[in-house]
């Protein structure tokens, strides 16, 4: 009996010691509620951030799109300015305003002849 008293004993020393390992272990973890939420709060103003300078590029497309339209208008523009100044040259030309006025009938007077410079 002593050696069944023995076992009995062991046993109860063995569930004894058996049962604070069986105690639910606790999960640590990495980050604490609060470093969670600043990291949510991190990653929320980087997709903004992102968000915001495409949205600007996006715009500053269109603007310097703009911008070659208008100048390539004004480029034409000035083409048209310049000819119509070789026009104006080469209507305002002594020769030309002599033999029009001749056709109208118009006779030149030297006498009533005034020299005007720009």
């Amino acid at each position: 009996m002593s050696n069944l008293a023995r076992k009995l004993q062991q046993e109860q020393q063995q569930r004894t010691v058996q049962a604070p390992a069986k105690s639910p272990a606790r999960r640590n973890s990495i980050l604490t509620p609060g470093e969670k939420i600043l990291m949510f709060v991190f990653g929320a103003i980087v997709c903004f951030g992102a968000t915001f300078m495409v949205s600007k590029q996006a715009a500053i497309y269109e603007v310097n799109k703009e911008i070659q339209i208008i100048e390539g208008s004004i480029q034409e523009q000035q083409k048209i300015n310049s000819d119509l100044e070789v026009q104006i040259s080469e209507l305002s030309t002594y020769e030309r305003i002599k033999k029009v006025t001749e056709k109208l009938g118009l006779t030149l007077n030297e006498d009533n002849v005034k020299g005007v410079e720009n």
